[in-house]
């Protein structure tokens, strides 16, 4: 292990979801969300929060991608589901929003979040994380003082998941304006491509938006597509391609979901130089494990599992990382029993190195794998 922890790049967070649909107040702990949520619905819903400023300090998470994302109508799971649509004009004004929040976000609380746009702005982003001290792990009761040290702001780099927002290709130069730099066509299906739990391959529509995507210079996130549409999709784009959150079939057996990535889509990927985030969400780290069931029975060990295996496939520890999906419909309750919040992925650390991964390898899985991604993807900057 390092002697400092390695920086974390989670390429998966859906806080402004959670912001709006819940009013959770990310600049918080997660132990003080947890406590106001406790008399609510909230955690029956989405679970205890895994996320939260202090959280992200103590852990080093200096940059998450925070998604944009709203469900077509026909998913909606009750009446606290409001960031649902009906169209194509809805999905637009619901995105929106999102985005909205999180520039809200940033303006209101600098010293908390800043909003990633260019390499300029990530490399010195980063470079302060890389300077700084880390802040240590508190009584989870009582987190550290800001005031003694006020910690560093998280970075955001905004990735839209489902591309229903989009109402006409022209519009993509305008969210790219408003900061969206990575874009995931498909959660279900759509008028773009099949998505999870609805199969479908590519559209002439979905082949307008990856062209107009590869024009503007956006990331193409491959997760929730159908693997088919992923691969035709993987054959077109020209541009720099993930799956921000996607674990392996291989390691699902009998799982039939089309949620997972088969292997000759991994390797498709990696052929790519592509990035697969993986989400320690057990219900995607064991097969036989039920919303309900007991969280002690899933260990991190799994989690180092499917990482294991998208190294040996690619050769390497440089196209994996994290994209946790924490909050993204699922919480405390739903994870590794080793993990109460986001600032214990590093007790991955031992896992990955009795697995024979270097110092070097850790860091590349924690975050600088997604980092040498977005320094080539980004645009320069001023």
């Amino acid at each position: 292990m390092t002697a400092s922890k390695p920086l974390v790049v989670d390429a998966h967070q859906d806080l402004a979801w959670n912001i709006l649909t819940f009013g959770r107040d990310y600049t918080r702990s997660a132990h003080q969300t947890r406590c106001i949520e406790a008399r609510t619905d909230i955690p029956a819903l989405n679970g205890d929060t895994l996320l939260g400023w202090p959280e992200f300090q103590i852990g080093r998470v200096a940059l998450i991608f925070a998604t944009l994302f709203s469900a077509p109508i026909r998913k909606q799971e009750g009446e606290w589901d409001i960031l649902c649509y009906k169209d194509a004009d809805q999905a637009y004004t619901l995105y929106r929003r999102q985005l909205d929040a999180y520039h809200r976000l940033v303006d209101q609380h600098p010293d908390k979040f800043t909003l990633i746009q260019d390499r300029k702005a990530l490399q010195s982003h980063i470079s302060a994380w890389e300077q700084a001290d880390p802040w240590q792990s508190p009584d989870p009761e009582h987190p550290q003082d800001p005031e003694q040290d006020p910690g560093l702001p998280v970075g955001l780099v905004v990735l839209m998941e489902g591309a229903e927002g989009i109402r006409h290709v022209d519009e993509l130069a305008e969210w790219r304006e408003g900061g969206v730099r990575i874009l995931g066509p498909a959660w279900v299906g759509n008028r773009f491509c099949g998505g999870t739990a609805e199969p479908g391959r590519m559209t002439q529509a979905g082949y307008q938006l990856l062209e107009a995507m590869a024009d503007l210079g956006f990331v193409l996130d491959l997760s929730h597509m159908d693997p088919p549409a992923a691969m035709q999709a993987l054959d077109a784009y020209s541009g720099p391609v993930i799956a921000s959150h996607a674990n392996p079939l291989a390691l699902m057996p009998r799982e039939e979901s089309n949620r997972f990535l088969p292997d000759d889509l991994v390797e498709a990927i990696l052929e790519r130089d592509g990035i697969i985030g993986v989400v320690p969400y057990n219900r995607f780290l064991d097969p036989n494990w039920i919303t309900g069931m007991r969280r002690e029975l899933v260990g991190i060990e799994k989690a180092a599992a499917m990482i294991d295996h998208i190294c040996q496939a690619a050769g390497d520890a440089r196209h994996v990382g994290f994209g946790t999906d924490f909050d993204g419909g699922f919480g405390w309750q739903h994870v590794p029993h080793q993990i109460d919040t986001i600032a214990d992925l590093h007790l991955l650390s031992p896992l990955l190195s009795e697995k024979g991964y270097s110092d070097t390898d850790l860091a590349g899985i924690f975050g600088k794998n997604w980092l040498n991604m977005l320094q080539s993807a980004l645009p320069e900057g001023k």
